[in-house]
């Protein structure tokens, strides 16, 4: 089965009592020149094209993707957003957590078993690389779905800023130790649909299922419809039940999915708005006036015959508060009440710089920092020693026992709000308090009872959010802010969840072959050291001051593991 580029509006023809099938995808990724905003720039596709090809599944699907890295001087590889990967953990893709970087000339075989039904994306999760293009949708179509009945026709629509620059050279600009302000690239534009836009044929009695996904590097966006209600049934690929609401606002790869009706008294094209956030913080007039420059107007089109020249006009965005959205399940909170959890994981984010002066992010004062073999490949061959924290150098590391209900509190320090995603896991938002709240203060009181679930929740400006998840699915599974140059910056933690269930783990061939065409350890501790797994010689206590992202040095290079596998400056990527 092959996919072709991102669709606009597809009719719905999955049936209801389709049986598990496998789903298989021959992808091999390219530099393809592109303009979705009218300047040419070069991108990473697939198969000689951009955009990205969609991926279509069904509950229960296997997913095979087959993988090859035709880049020529960049590594790559992929991740699958919000696909939890039961029993696949290998199958994550984050470079140096759960596989190694796939060099050019190699491919590797991701596949993983769809568990869930919802709206979904994949993209590269190595160095800074998917702001550059390799992304794309990834649909699970539920036969289960408590919606099926309530609309006729899906419409899709993405969202992301856009950079006329290449990700490493932005990169290298911001980890300068003059970036005293920890300023990170700000983006030249916003393209939606990949740069396609959209134009919904609306037709009188047909209710439309949009699935809104945000591919941005950065920026959230702001959504509202000309004359129409936004009926919300669905955030990060987890049902909710029904609400009414009149504006959102999408994060970073957040998803939306949301019905539109177009009803009797409709009788016109109807225009909406999408602004582009780049506000440090829009709920803070204290900051100063808001800026709104990219905006985006597309339409519900009943009559192709008029010019689509109206405009939707929001004089103020209040957008829903999705922290107090309704599960459609009613699950109760985790533990049962707001006291009883077996794990309480406590990040303060803040701002920081390097002992080399260079700018960073900090969980708990501690930048993360890539080691010399994934973590995911420590925790598999260092026998009992793997539920010691010590093994996996600083990729601040968390250790959590299987069955543990686990309480993660993030602590916004900074002025500005940012969005934070965990892999393998939905978790519950217990409590996500306004800007300017300051601190968890210590005390688990007044949580949700019925909290929403997802896989990416904005955390308000100088404030917190309490997030609970259940620990069954063994994994090295990332933490981290999805505003990916705090990625690069070092705002990421690792949860080792049930390390006593990853020994012994074992993994393909293929993802063998790219550690060892890398250079790169696959086994011991995070210095690659298999006879004392405790001892840190070796191991990478600060960043390197030159940032070279996913260029590749060649396997002759005579430097060992992750951190040694970069060139040391190759001019622009694009051949």
């Amino acid at each position: 089965m092959k996919s072709s580029g991102v669709l606009s509006l597809v009719a719905l023809s999955f049936s209801t009592a389709v049986k598990a099938a496998t789903v298989t995808y021959d992808w091999t990724a390219t530099w393809v020149w592109a303009a979705p905003d009218g300047v040419g720039r070069p991108v990473v596709g697939i198969n000689n094209a951009w955009p990205c090809p969609q991926i279509d599944a069904t509950v229960g699907d296997t997913v095979i993707i087959n993988f090859t890295n035709n880049l020529g001087n960049q590594t790559s590889g992929l991740h699958f957003h919000g696909i939890n990967q039961v029993q696949t953990p290998e199958m994550d893709g984050p470079s140096g957590v759960t596989q190694c970087p796939v060099p050019p000339g190699s491919t590797l075989q991701y596949k993983f078993v769809v568990d869930v039904g919802g709206t979904f994306w994949y993209h590269s999760h190595n160095m800074g690389q998917y702001p550059d293009g390799l992304r794309g949708v990834f649909l699970v179509h539920d036969p289960n779905d408590p919606y099926a009945g309530s609309y006729d026709e899906e419409v899709i629509l993405t969202v992301s800023d856009w950079y006329h620059n290449e990700s490493l050279t932005m990169v290298r600009n911001m980890l300068q130790p003059s970036n005293t302000r920890f300023a990170p690239p700000i983006p030249d534009g916003m393209i939606i649909n990949e740069g396609a836009g959209l134009n919904v044929n609306f037709t009188k009695g047909r209710k439309y299922r949009f699935r809104m996904i945000s591919f941005a590097a950065l920026a959230s966006a702001m959504i509202h419809f000309d004359s129409h209600d936004i009926n919300i049934i669905m955030n990060d690929a987890d049902y909710l039940q029904k609400e009414v609401k009149y504006q959102l606002r999408i994060a970073t790869a957040q998803r939306y999915d949301f019905i539109i009706e177009c009803i009797d008294r409709d009788n016109d094209n109807y225009p909406f708005l999408i602004s582009l956030d780049i506000n440090r913080d829009w709920t803070n007039p204290d900051l100063g006036p808001l800026q709104w420059p990219h905006n985006y107007t597309g339409y519900l089109t009943m009559d192709y015959n008029k010019p689509n020249t109206k405009k939707d006009v929001v004089h103020k965005w209040k957008p829903a508060d999705d922290s107090h959205f309704k599960p459609y399940d009613n699950e109760a909170i985790l533990g049962g009440n707001d006291t009883n959890y077996d794990t309480l994981i406590k990040m303060d984010f803040a701002f920081c710089t390097d002992a080399n002066g260079y700018p960073r992010a900090c969980f708990n004062n501690l930048t993360y920092i890539d080691q010399k073999v994934p973590a995911l490949y420590s925790a598999a061959t260092t026998g009992d020693d793997n539920s010691n924290p010590i093994v996996y150098g600083q990729i601040n590391p968390f250790i959590v026992n299987y069955g543990d209900v686990v309480q993660i509190v993030v602590n916004n320090q900074d002025a500005a709000t940012h969005p934070f995603h965990l892999h393998g896991h939905h978790f519950q938002v217990l409590d996500r308090p306004k800007t300017g709240t300051g601190d968890w203060s210590g005390r688990d009181t007044n949580y949700n009872q019925k909290p929403p679930r997802r896989d990416t929740v904005t955390v308000m400006a100088h404030s917190h959010a309490v997030l609970r998840f259940k620990a069954t699915n063994p994994g090295t599974w990332l933490f981290h802010c999805h505003i990916e140059w705090h990625v690069e910056m070092g705002l990421t933690a690792t949860i080792i969840e049930a390390p006593d269930r990853l020994r012994n783990l074992t993994f393909p061939q293929d993802h063998l072959d790219a550690c060892n065409k890398m250079g790169i350890p696959v086994s011991g501790n995070a210095a690659g050291n298999t006879q004392d797994y405790l001892d840190t010689t070796g191991m990478v206590t600060v960043p390197p001051t030159v940032y070279n992202g996913a260029m590749y040095a060649g396997s002759s290079s005579k430097k060992r593991g992750l951190m040694g596998r970069l060139a040391s400056g190759m001019g622009s990527f694009f051949f």
